[in-house]
């Protein structure tokens, strides 16, 4: 398993089947937060006896009789209760055996699972959380991060999201079209999130979690069959190729993080790129200009740029202000502010920091540190760069940012010390 221990690549698949897992499930049994709790305990009982017994023949339709049997048995413990309480036979008849229960995957699963998660029943925020942890696998301190808010804010959203699920009694099926619209951006958020935590990692010693990124390509890319007239959902899958076509340039030997201004290029998958560029010009020909076609255009331009220096800053800059009138946020101003001080230089970046360092989103986010650290060393005021650069390591959660930051606080460190020894030999 290229180096990784038999926990971690155990860990992995687990995360990759969790989803098509809950998918046939909930399904089958039409219970969607008990579904969940059944494949969460089928996926600890995998943890605790594959590393000893070797991983099944077929992982997934083990796990899927596991937790059908938790589901059964789930079933037969209300039926016995009820009937101790009314003291009468029970008119439902128990949930099918496992042994009964087919386990191939319907392809459609885990679409289904997305457009459920994303029922008009719950708030956007709670479908987002909810798609997240079920569908994308992520960690509530994981999808906590995402939203920047506590981790047991989070969990308290999720439970509550589930609970809303059970109550509506929502059927396990592929919404109608004209529902399709409705969820449609609270899905494409969700894939969204769920690339970005699998492309940048925002927890743990890896940077990328492949498996993460790849199901949501693969989810987009069905939600593109689904919905092939739709030009955001054509611009969201073209963001995303356009962004993963560098993940093999984006590490080192050691899964050292490299910045976009230091990868290899010639790394960068080429076909991905031509695919994305593809899709770009097809959802832009549509002539509706949105949130993930303007985030896959300032993709593209990076990936036009033979050499970091051809790089169309100002085109980039232009980009980006369209995107703050489109969908203002945080994040967006952050990386228009990078863009800004590339073009008109660091001062000018450093002014607009300001204006982010009272917005409570941020506040205490490391990368109001990490920009701010890299415009000082831009301006050649090297005690301030290290200074931010460290105070964004100590922030930070993913071991491999956390690091690069690290590093660029001691090269910065290094050239001060022999700058200061050369005045003095002067």
């Amino acid at each position: 398993m290229d180096g990784q221990t038999p926990e971690i690549g155990i860990e992995h698949l687990l995360r990759e089947l969790a989803p098509q897992v809950l998918g046939v499930v909930a399904r089958r049994f039409r219970d969607f937060s008990s579904a969940e709790d059944a494949v969460q305990e089928a996926m600890l009982a995998a943890f605790r006896q594959w590393p000893r017994e070797g991983i099944p023949e077929n992982p997934r339709g083990w796990l899927i009789q596991v937790a059908s049997r938790r589901m059964t048995d789930t079933a037969r413990s209300e039926i016995a209760r009820r009937q101790r309480e009314t003291a009468m036979t029970a008119e439902e008849e128990p949930a099918i055996e496992p042994a009964e229960i087919d386990t191939d995957m319907d392809p459609e699963d885990t679409l289904v699972l997305l457009f459920m998660c994303c029922h008009p029943a719950l708030s956007t925020s709670s479908a987002i959380a909810l798609t997240l942890r079920a569908v994308g696998g992520l960690t509530t301190a994981e999808i906590a991060n995402a939203f920047l808010v506590p981790e047991a804010t989070m969990a308290q959203r999720i439970s509550r999201a589930k609970q809303s699920i059970k109550a509506s009694k929502v059927a396990f099926r592929l919404p109608t079209p004209q529902q399709r619209g409705e969820r449609l951006p609270a899905v494409l958020h969700v894939l969204y999130l769920i690339f970005s935590e699998g492309y940048a990692s925002s927890i743990g010693a890896q940077l990328q979690r492949l498996d993460l990124a790849r199901e949501a390509i693969r989810l987009t890319r069905s939600a593109r069959a689904l919905l092939p007239q739709d030009a955001e959902v054509a611009g969201l899958l073209a963001l995303m190729l356009l962004t993963n076509a560098r993940r093999a340039a984006r590490t080192g030997p050691h899964e050292e993080l490299i910045p976009l201004d230091k990868q290899d290029r010639s790394l960068w998958d080429r076909a991905e790129i031509t695919e994305g560029t593809g899709l770009l010009a097809l959802a832009l020909a549509k002539g509706a200009v949105g949130l993930y076609q303007l985030q896959a255009a300032i993709a593209a331009v990076h990936d036009e740029a033979a050499r970091v220096e051809d790089t169309d800053w100002a085109q980039i800059l232009a980009l980006y202000e369209l995107l703050q009138r489109v969908a203002p946020s945080p994040m967006v101003t952050l990386n228009h502010t990078i863009a800004l001080a590339m073009v008109h230089g660091p001062q000018r970046g450093l002014e607009r920091l300001r204006a982010l360092d009272s917005d409570e989103r941020l506040v205490g986010h490391y990368r109001l540190d990490a920009v701010r650290g890299h415009f000082f060393e831009m301006l050649g005021d090297l005690e301030r760069a290290i200074q931010h650069y460290r105070t964004a390591a100590s922030k930070t959660t993913s071991v491999p940012e956390q690091n690069y930051l690290m590093t660029q606080a001691a090269r910065l460190e290094e050239a001060r010390k022999e700058s200061a020894q050369g005045e003095t030999m002067i």
